[in-house]
């Protein structure tokens, strides 16, 4: 069996459940966003109000990202991530239960604390089982669950909230049960389909496990692996704010998009609709762009051009008067943004291994997920609600795109030669000495 027959096997095996999963998370995560139609009229939440419980989900996610991983690698993927999935369905369900301001807060609190080690979790999994020759399709095939689930989530979002007043509940409360089971399932589903790792595979021959072993070992070499290390590491933390920013403008289009859609005269019904037109092209522009990052061997350019591309869409979204611009210029951010995160997470996985990447990924999505998440959805709301328009927060977001690319480009100065950013010049030449180099 061919070295590419191996590595498709176990994607073939692994990406269905745990894209699948990764759908279920993100419908979960955001579903508060299209929740907010009619819930924060219901429940009189102001927007400072709203943004406060969209971006409280982070301060519970952020704090509990390293020991969930570190959890993950001393137990176990397969009981861990059943125990992750079996919490946030429950947590996610119960915020049909919320009443008032304070309750929304405790719920997304509970929720952020159940869902920090998944995707963690799993960036980390996939480093078991692909060498990074194959490791970043195999991500971005996994992340598109992110921008799917706005495309499918959309409409069904629209169709439960159209279920307002049966049996006595209102529609936000339908949307939050109805979206928050699936996870409990899929629980049951990963006890069942995820193996710990590739020694644990039954589905593979013992010479497959051993030529992915052999494969994924032979990179940890000059890698850091001391978990110690790697948190005091000021590269690491440069990463965590650089993905701070871009997660500034991916959590601000997952809870703010639909109000902004909104606004421009759209009906609640057809806001799930418009919301699936935008993040339509941003599955294919990830997986291409992921293609392309493996081929020429390299991650800095590929993450940071795209951040930076953004930036500039979404700054053109801001001060346009015509709607048709401003809804173009947001596909285009939403395909732009969502195209780095694969060479993103490259970047980090090409400086740690073992306990140091569990450890490192973690930090990284702590610090990210604190600073856009959490401060970042506050901020949004604070300037909406001051300013009475979007526009002004759409430029707050564009700046920390900016800033998040010019961060990575910095940074691939400093890192070790083999991801010095040199893509402008070879992207796609892999016939130079040393097969064109290796970035990451």
């Amino acid at each position: 069996m061919t070295e590419q027959a191996v590595f498709r096997k176990c994607a073939w095996r692994l990406l269905p459940p745990i894209t699948a999963a990764f759908i279920i998370n993100f419908l979960d995560r955001t579903n508060v966003g299209f929740a907010a139609l009619t819930m924060n009229r219901e429940l009189g939440f102001t927007p400072s109000a709203y943004g406060l419980g969209a971006g409280i989900f982070f301060l519970s996610y952020s704090i509990f990202q390293i020991p969930a991983n570190l959890m993950l690698h001393r137990i176990g993927a397969r009981r861990w991530l059943f125990l992750i999935l079996a919490a946030w369905g429950a947590t996610a369900a119960a915020t049909a239960m919320v009443g008032n301001a304070p309750s929304f807060y405790v719920l997304r609190f509970l929720v952020g604390m159940a869902e920090a080690g998944f995707f963690p979790g799993i960036i980390l999994y996939l480093t078991f089982w692909f060498p990074k020759r194959h490791l970043g399709r195999v991500t971005s095939i996994f992340m598109c669950a992110n921008p799917v689930s706005f495309v499918i989530g959309g409409p069904i979002a629209g169709a439960i909230l159209s279920l307002d007043g049966t049996a006595g509940l209102r529609g936000w409360q339908w949307l939050f049960i109805v979206e928050g089971l699936p996870a409990c399932v899929a629980a049951i589903a990963f006890l069942k389909l995820l193996p710990d790792g590739p020694a644990n595979a039954s589905w593979l021959t013992d010479n497959e496990r051993r030529f992915i072993s052999s494969s994924v070992a032979a990179e940890q070499t000059g890698k850091e692996e001391r978990l110690l290390s790697a948190l005091q590491n000021p590269r690491v933390y440069a990463l965590a704010i650089s993905y701070g920013g871009i997660l500034f403008a991916v959590y601000g289009f997952g809870f703010w998009l639909p109000l902004l859609v909104q606004t421009v005269g759209f009906p609640t019904t057809a806001t799930g609709f418009v919301m699936a037109l935008l993040y339509v092209a941003a599955a294919p522009a990830m997986v291409l762009w992921a293609r392309s990052s493996d081929r020429g061997d390299e991650r800095i350019w590929h993450a940071a051009l795209p951040v930076l591309a953004a930036a500039l869409a979404l700054l053109i979204a801001s001060i346009v008067h015509n709607s048709v611009i401003m809804l173009i210029s947001l596909a285009l951010t939403g395909a732009a943004m969502y195209s780095a995160l694969t060479p993103f997470y490259g970047v980090a996985s090409s400086l740690l291994s073992g306990p140091a990447m569990a450890g490192g990924i973690a930090l990284i999505n702590m610090v990210g997920g604190f600073l856009g998440g959490f401060a970042g959805q506050y901020v949004i709301g604070i300037v909406r609600e001051k300013t009475g328009s979007y526009g002004p927060a759409l430029i707050i977001i564009a700046a920390s795109l900016a800033i998040a690319g010019l961060i990575i480009l910095a940074l691939g100065r400093t890192m070790i030669p083999q991801l010095n950013p040199q893509w402008p010049v070879r992207l796609g030449n892999t016939n130079q000495p040393n097969g064109g180099g290796r970035d990451g």
